[in-house]
């Protein structure tokens, strides 16, 4: 549903509010580590968070990445999403079809409409803090588990 790049950039915006909270900083390579994500690949998509205001960028010595604790509390996912991908996800067609619209709709139309329409729903409702919550009490979890470790 959503891009790679999205998806990382969810995961790196969770993964840097949680070590904000601790009053952390956190460099590229652990980013990239953290979400899995190449580094050069990673690095494009913290630039697009931080020209997007959702993390901060500082450097030098002791820089690294965070997220204000009040920006945490208002950034909500959407705002992440649309950064990345845009809004083509709340309006596309479900199988990529260049025209679909309720005059002329694609088999699964209908059901994706009430799809988008949750999904559009949880994006505008749920908070980086909620997510971030939610990884540091461990009862989730932003990478699978390697059980060849």
């Amino acid at each position: 549903m959503f891009s790679k790049a999205c998806e990382y950039g969810i995961r790196a915006s969770i993964f840097i509010a949680t070590k904000s909270s601790k009053g952390i900083r956190v460099g590229i390579k652990d980013v990239a580590k953290e979400i899995d994500s190449p580094e050069p690949f990673t690095a494009k998509i913290m630039q697009i968070l931080t020209k997007n205001g959702i993390i901060h960028s500082a450097k030098g010595v002791g820089g690294g990445f965070e997220v204000s604790s009040e920006a945490v509390k208002s950034i909500k996912l959407i705002q992440i999403v649309d950064a990345i991908d845009g809004n083509k996800i709340y309006s596309g067609c479900g199988i990529g079809l260049k025209e679909c619209s309720e005059e002329h709709p694609c088999p699964i139309h209908h059901e994706f409409k009430k799809i988008r329409g949750l999904l559009l729903e949880m994006l505008t409702k749920t908070t980086l803090e909620q997510l971030a919550s939610d990884v540091k009490s461990g009862d989730f979890f932003l990478k699978t588990l390697n059980t060849n470790d």
